[in-house]
């Protein structure tokens, strides 16, 4: 009976923004975020793409950008890719999502890995979103039939080494988002599929050091990721940005012995998108407009910009200042204990501020490998009780071949 109530309430949910809020689909990325929808949030489309996908780096906290190099690279940093050590390699990652609230939505991610040669390596992914289910009415409660919510994207990475430490990767892929079919929303237009295009530049760096008398490495790196235009699911002239992301941080790894390593990472998020600005109010508490029938910024910066100005611009856009854009980096802490490259255990802490969307969570994690395959396992524990993303587990399969 409970579980049949929270089939009943995420219907509700998914009926209710899809027939009212397309093609602003993005006004309700937060409940799929796991953030908290009464906070100034930053609101994209396709929030999926920025999902950490594998188990390994989700075990750490959700950092990536400055770790060993492995064969999920390409979401994290894709100028990783060319540092790694076998000739080919898969992942393919599976995660029941938002497993308080309902039991058949789910993230899956496929990727994987060929090196050409001693400096540069190909790469490929395919991440789906599947949103379960659901029973579409209109506003009387007829029944539309059913439904199944998706996002889609497939790329592809191309990763080159610069010089023995330093390596440079770009990515490209293609969205795409069918949230509704083709229903007509409430005010009588016919929704769409969104489709969409994204590029990420990384740039990684590693470098052995000495410690003491044990061996060890530095490394850092930086990604921006989901570099693209905005996209629709109904008319040219309403459309969403997408995620793009900043993220940046540095890790550090030594050999406690020959069979004994632990590292350590830290990573910065800050999402390249405007900051919602407030509007000015009447006397009623409605919206005002002015002439035009524009709503009137009160503070902060228009958000309806291009991608290069809305990318830039994200750096000072915030309606409380300098103090406000501090509060959109997002940080993530890990730790990874590894014994003789065959087991491995994680934990790690990510953290956002309340103000914007308020996730906060412990996670740890779990990893074998036997010859050629390797399983990871990771666990999600939120800081607040109740949270949608409470319980949220991911499992990975990777498959190596040496060189």
């Amino acid at each position: 009976m409970k579980q049949m109530a929270k089939r009943n309430g995420i219907t509700i949910f998914l009926t209710v923004f899809i027939l009212t809020t397309l093609p602003s689909f993005a006004q309700n990325s937060v409940i799929i975020s796991g953030q908290d929808p009464n906070r100034r949030v930053i609101t994209t489309a396709v929030p999926f793409l920025n999902f950490a996908p594998d188990s390994r780096h989700s075990g750490m906290g959700d950092v990536g950008v400055s770790t060993s190099p492995d064969a999920n690279s390409a979401h994290w940093n894709s100028g990783k890719l060319a540092f790694v050590d076998q000739k080919m390699g898969f992942s393919l990652s599976y995660s029941p999502w938002l497993g308080k609230l309902v039991n058949d939505m789910s993230l899956s991610y496929l990727t994987g890995f060929f090196k050409i040669d001693e400096n540069s390596a190909f790469g490929f992914d395919l991440r789906y979103f599947n949103m379960g289910d659901i029973q579409l009415t209109d506003g009387r409660g007829n029944e539309l039939g059913e439904f199944n919510p998706r996002d889609i994207a497939i790329g592809g990475t191309y990763s080159r080494k610069l010089s023995q430490n330093l390596g440079l990767g770009i990515s490209s892929r293609f969205i795409y988002s069918n949230l509704s079919g083709n229903i007509s929303s409430v005010g009588g237009s016919e929704s769409k599929p969104g489709i969409g295009v994204g590029v990420d530049v990384g740039l990684y760096y590693q470098k052995p050091i000495f410690v003491g008398t044990k061996d060890g490495s530095f490394s850092w790196g930086m990604n921006i990721s989901n570099i693209g235009p905005k996209i629709t699911y109904n008319s040219a002239e309403d459309l969403d940005y997408i995620p793009t992301n900043f993220r940046i941080g540095t890790a550090y790894s030594v050999d406690l012995d020959p069979q004994n390593t632990i590292t350590f990472a830290l990573d910065f998020n800050k999402l390249l998108v405007p900051t919602p600005p407030v509007y000015t109010t009447n006397e009623d508490g409605t919206l005002a407009t002015d002439e035009n029938g524009n709503l009137i910024i009160e503070a902060g910066k228009d958000p309806n910009r291009s991608l290069i100005s809305g990318m830039f611009g994200s750096f000072a856009d915030a309606p409380d200042g300098f103090s406000e854009e501090l509060q959109e980096v997002m940080i993530s802490f890990g730790v990874e204990y590894s014994y003789n490259d065959k087991f491995a255990l994680r934990s790690g802490y990510f953290y956002e501020n309340p103000n914007k969307g308020g996730r906060r969570y412990f996670t740890v994690g779990l990893g074998f490998e036997m010859n050629k395959l390797g399983i990871d396992f990771s666990y999600l524990v939120p800081q607040t009780q109740n949270h949608p993303l409470a319980e949220t587990l991911r499992f990975s399969l990777l498959y190596t071949i040496p060189n």
